[in-house]
């Protein structure tokens, strides 16, 4: 029982976020692209204004997955960047932190080209 009540806000506020971008794409003409870059930069916020750790040990992966984490992520990498080398770290710091998770998104993108046929859309 106690695994459920664990999960359910997990689930909830997670479920929350996509619901909103969701509503996005259906009620207004914003793509889902910028919808996605929206939900990364509201993680950078998130971070920078000192609201994503609490809201990560509250939700963990409900607020962690959607994009929010990412972009919490790039944030985290440039604060320590800016730290540890200056000005310069606004620029490498959000690159070297997220750069596993770029790197990932590029190989996986490439080999499922290269499995899987792509089909136009027929309109």
């Amino acid at each position: 029982m106690d695994i459920i009540y664990t999960l359910l806000p997990v689930f909830v506020f997670g479920g929350l976020i996509s619901f909103i971008a969701q509503l996005f794409i259906d009620l207004t003409a914003v793509t889902p692209a910028r919808i996605l870059v929206f939900t990364v930069c509201l993680g950078v916020l998130l971070y920078a204004i000192g609201v994503y750790e609490p809201l990560y040990n509250m939700f963990g992966a409900g607020i962690s997955v959607p994009l929010t984490g990412f972009g919490a992520a790039i944030g985290k990498g440039v604060r320590s960047a800016v730290d540890e080398k200056g000005a310069i770290g606004i620029l490498t710091g959000g690159l070297s932190a997220s750069s596993s998770g770029i790197t990932a998104a590029l190989l996986l993108g490439f080999i499922f080209a290269i499995l899987f046929k792509t089909r136009s859309k027929r309109m």
